[in-house]
This record gives structure tokens, C-alpha cells and sequence, in this order.
């Protein structure tokens, strides 16, 4: 079955608790076009024709390596809803079998694929079966959702009761199979929930929603998730300064998550420049290793957060994402479990670029041997060691985040700025 990216809109129909046999199509596949002016067009909507012997769903060029590997299919009565799904890459809806007129209005308005409910199948807008609908309601039932049962490729399953524990079940059961399951979402915690069971989560979701915000929200999310597929551009800078400077409040930042070498925070006193800072992964003879932990900085510092934004480390609390970034400039987001605020001694670091000697980056950092600097990587991209504040140097490299200075509430702005 082709590579498949869509967003629909799904549910409130009755299942079957069994699965249906699947019907190849061996005909062309068109969405539903009504009218040939739409009033709205984008580019990445539909795939009008294809000679394969199975529906092929819109592939949406807007979205990331994350969101390619996930369909989102929207169902929803709401315009704004659609609106709001087709401007974000998503096009595929199902509406119930009564509410084909429903259709038809949204096709002139927009490129749509437009898929209906019927007798607890999904099917096209030529009567080809596209996916089976399966409710579990029991742990019976969940034991009948199996990848040898029924010849659709696409699965919709409603969990009536537990949500986690069974999609983590159904993950481990089609692994390694072709079908495709979505699970029906009635919020975007929920679709999270999905796209995240058992790690590598199910194959898309249904997101049934009246409420634009839910699709704003999943789109959120699908554009953290894509960050972790991109490299950061980190750049080489040479220390120029440092300077012990006396007591300051400084923040530990306790992640969900274990870090390993060369893994870090981005910080920096103003958000021109944000420095590497390592974890507290390494091992000493003198404290045990805290992979979790980053001796950040203190409360005014700047910290990298998903989306390309900053936010002080001050802000920074319980459940709060962050973005964690490694020595080549990889990003995944974690989760703040815990911020410790200290008085502790400081020292000052100041850097600057080969390519621009005017301006300097600073960073100030605890004055203690487990807080640490990520230098440049060494020929063929191999770790270099993690440099300790207690003994980096003047003429030392480090790793720096070059970006626009000028922010509001985190978001990065175009404006005259001079900070210092």
C-alpha cells in the first residue's frame, strides 16, 4: 500500500465487532470534486489518480518525517474545524452516510477526500472499502483484533474503555504487519496517547472533534515531534573570557528523561546565543552520575524550549517541555520533572565567533567541577570530552546556538535590540 498521509474527521456512528472482508478497487480514485472553481486551493491536498489496486490517500508535503509516518483523519460537522485541518496539511474527513450533502458543500470550498461511515465500515466516495471500524469495549474483544483477521488495510478501532494499556497491546500485536491501525480520538491528549503507545505508537489517529483548539493543539504537537528528525545548527565559538563572580540563585533542571554524553540545554544570557550545557551524566570519583540532571544557570538565563522558542529558566516547572540537543545539533523534546533553585557561587563565560569578533555571548554557570560546556566535535564526528566550568579556558571552543536576539514572550521577532 502507498506511503499514506491524511486527516480526517471521525466519529459517533455504531461499530461491528468483527471484521469485513476488503475489496480491492481497481478503478481510479478520485476525492470528491463538485465544483471546479473551489474557493480555497492548496497544493499538498490530494492525490487525484492513481493505478494502484488500493485506495491511495492525500499525501500532505506540509508536514515533517514524524507526521509523514502518521494519518490523521479529522471527523467533525464544525467548517471551522475543516478550515482550520485542510490549512494544516490535513484533507481527508469522514462523515456519516446521511451527511453526504455535507460533503459535497466542503468539496467546493476546498480539496477534500472525503470518506463516509457505513454499517461500521469506512468506505470512499465511490463505494470502495477503505477501512474497517472495530469497537473494544472488553479485554475479549481486544483479543479478536488481530492482523490475520479480515483483508482491509486499515483499521478504526473505538476503545469504549482503557485506552492505554490496550493500544500499547494492539502495537505489539501488528508490529511488523502492513495494516494500519487508527484509534479514534476525542481530544489531542488523547491522540497522544495513541501516536505514543508503547513508544513507537499506532499508525494514525481519528481525531472526532468540534473544537478548532484540538486541532491547533495536535498540529503543535506533530511539529515537536518533527524537530527531533532535524538538525540543529550549532556553531564553534572560542572562550574569551572567564571570571568567578560571585553568588547568584541557580536553577538544576530534573528531566523525565536520562541524557547520555554529549547531550545537554541550550542556555546563554541573551538569546543571541545560547552555549551547550552537558548533563551530569558523566561519572566522577566524587558524586554519582545524574543523567537526568542539568546544572543550568541562573533564574534570568534563556533556555531553548520546542517550537524554536526561549523561556527563563525561571519559568521552567513540573510538566513543562523542553528541548534537549546533542553535540551534533540532534533535538528531542523532554519533560521537566523537577527544578531545583540554589544559592551557589557563579562564574561568568564569555565566547565569541571567528566570523564575528564584535559580538559576545555569555553564559553564567555554577562554579563546581560537574558543570560542564559541550565542545565541537573532533574528526568524523567523534565525542570530544565535556569541558568543566572549573577548567575551561580562555582560547577553549564550545558549542553556541546563533539565533535572533529580539523575543517576545519567547518568540523570536524582528526588532532593533541592544543587550549587553
Amino acid at each position: 500500500m502507498a506511503t499514506l498521509l491524511s486527516s480526517t474527521c471521525l466519529l459517533g456512528f455504531p461499530f461491528l465487532k468483527h471484521f469485513s472482508s476488503f475489496i480491492p478497487s481497481t478503478d481510479k480514485c478520485n476525492p470528491l470534486r463538485l465544483n471546479k472553481e473551489p474557493l480555497l486551493r492548496y497544493s499538498c491536498c490530494v492525490t487525484t489518480c492513481s493505478t494502484s489496486s488500493t485506495p491511495v490517500f492525500p499525501m500532505s508535503s506540509s508536514g515533517g518525517s514524524y507526521e509523514k509516518s502518521k494519518r490523521v483523519w479529522i471527523w467533525t460537522e464544525s467548517k471551522q474545524v475543516m478550515t482550520a485541518a485542510v490549512e494544516r496539511g490535513w484533507n481527508t474527513f469522514i462523515f456519516l452516510s446521511n451527511h453526504r450533502q455535507l460533503a459535497i458543500d466542503w468539496s467546493s470550498m476546498a480539496f477534500i477526500y472525503p470518506l463516509f461511515i457505513e454499517e461500521g465500515e469506512v468506505l470512499d466516495g465511490e463505494n470502495k472499502r477503505v477501512a474497517t471500524i472495530f469497537e473494544v469495549s472488553t479485554p475479549q474483544e481486544l483479543q479478536q483484533l488481530q492482523p490475520e483477521n479480515g483483508q482491509a488495510e486499515n483499521v478504526v478501532i473505538n476503545l469504549m474503555d482503557w485506552q492505554i494499556i490496550p493500544a500499547e497491546n494492539i502495537v505489539a500485536t501488528f508490529q511488523g504487519s502492513r495494516k494500519t491501525v487508527l484509534a479514534i480520538s476525542k481530544n489531542h491528549s488523547e491522540a497522544q496517547i495513541f501516536l505514543e503507545a508503547l513508544e513507537h505508537g499506532l499508525g494514525g489517529v481519528v481525531l472526532k472533534v468540534e473544537d478548532v483548539e484540538a486541532v491547533i493543539k495536535l498540529k503543535e504537537y506533530f511539529d515537536r515531534r518533527n524537530e527531533a528528525t532535524n538538525l540543529l545548527s550549532l556553531t564553534k565559538a572560542t572562550v574569551t573570557r572567564v571570571q568567578v563572580a560571585g553568588m547568584g540563585d541557580r536553577i538544576c533542571v530534573d528531566l523525565c528523561s536520562l541524557m547520555k554524553p554529549g547531550e545537554g540545554l541550550l542556555v546563554g544570557s541573551f538569546a543571541r546565543g545560547l552555549f551547550l550545557v552537558h548533563s551530569e551524566c558523566l561519572e566522577s570519583n566524587y558524586i554519582a552520575s545524574r543523567p537526568f540532571r542539568i546544572n543550568a544557570g541562573p533564574v534570568h538565563a534563556y533556555v531553548l524550549i520546542p517550537g524554536g522558542r526561549t523561556c527563563y529558566l525561571s519559568e521552567l516547572k513540573a510538566g513543562k517541555e523542553i528541548s534537549v540537543a546533542d553535540q551534533n545539533g540532534q533535538l528531542r523534546t523532554a519533560i521537566v520533572g523537577r527544578v531545583k533553585i540554589e544559592t551557589r557561587p557563579l562564574i561568568l563565560v564569555e565566547a565569541k565567533r571567528e566570523s564575528d569578533d564584535q559580538t559576545v555571548y555569555s553564559i553564567f554557570l555554577q562554579n563546581a567541577e560537574t558543570v560542564a560546556l559541550v565542545p565541537p566535535c573532533e574528526g568524523k564526528g567523534l565525542l570530544k570530552a565535556a569541558i568543566p566550568v572549573t577548567s575551561l579556558k580562555v582560547g577553549d571552543e564550545v558549542l553556541l546556538r546563533i539565533q535572533g536576539g529580539a523575543r517576545h514572550t519567547g518568540i523570536e521577532i524582528q526588532e532593533f535590540i541592544v543587550e549587553n
